[in-house]
């Protein structure tokens, strides 16, 4: 579980900057409104690429001992598609965790997954 602690720092440094300069510049509120949608959403979107390859990249392990990615389509892939599709339809990111969630908690729940 410690493999993704350089992960974690790397988003931080990722996304650290972005959430600092506010805070550090006090002319970013004349910033363009598309630049600052952007710096908004550059979190958002890191852990959304995150959370995509680890429900949807599967590692196996092939016959030579190496570990190999493989595409996986699963419960897991659709609760994040879920929650795509309700985060673009109704505009906001927790009911489509909650969506998520529920659905692959349901489908676990009756044996599916």
């Amino acid at each position: 579980m410690t493999d993704l602690v350089p992960l974690a720092l790397l988003m931080a440094l990722a996304t650290y900057p972005s959430r600092a300069i506010p805070l550090l510049v006090s002319r970013f509120g004349r910033l363009p409104d598309p630049a600052l949608v952007y710096l908004r959403l550059v979190g958002p979107a890191v852990l959304a690429a995150i959370a995509a390859v680890n429900t949807v990249v599967l590692l196996e392990t092939s016959p030579d001992g190496r570990r190999v990615p493989s595409f996986q389509v699963g419960i897991a892939g659709l609760a994040v598609l879920a929650c795509i599709a309700m985060v673009i339809w109704r505009r906001n990111l927790l009911l489509g965790i909650v969506a998520a969630v529920g659905l692959a908690v349901a489908a676990r729940a009756s044996g599916m997954a």
